[in-house]
């Protein structure tokens, strides 16, 4: 695995362990969305300033992001589709 895809890896699967869109990621590092998506597909050679955004707010160190996924690693699940329903008023 490159590094490229070893980062893409890494913030795709920590991702969506914290249950956060693409949308809201990009929202949180203050990166284009469609950005956030193309690094994600190894598409985007990233900047230093963007991974340390993206860090930041996934709230884990750089070195978490450009660590050697296991040898074999599944790739992450994908989130559901759509968007949360919204919470009923009372």
């Amino acid at each position: 695995m490159s590094a490229r895809e070893s980062i893409s890896y890494n913030i795709r699967v920590l991702r969506v362990a914290k249950g956060m869109s693409q949308e809201r990621l990009a929202l949180a590092a203050d990166i284009d969305r469609s950005y956030i998506g193309r690094i994600e597909r190894a598409k985007e050679n990233l900047t230093i300033g963007a991974l340390e955004a993206i860090a930041k707010a996934l709230e884990v160190s750089v070195a978490d992001l450009v660590s050697q996924p296991p040898e074999g690693a599944p790739p992450p699940p994908a989130l559901r589709a759509g968007r949360k329903p919204k919470a009923e008023s009372r």
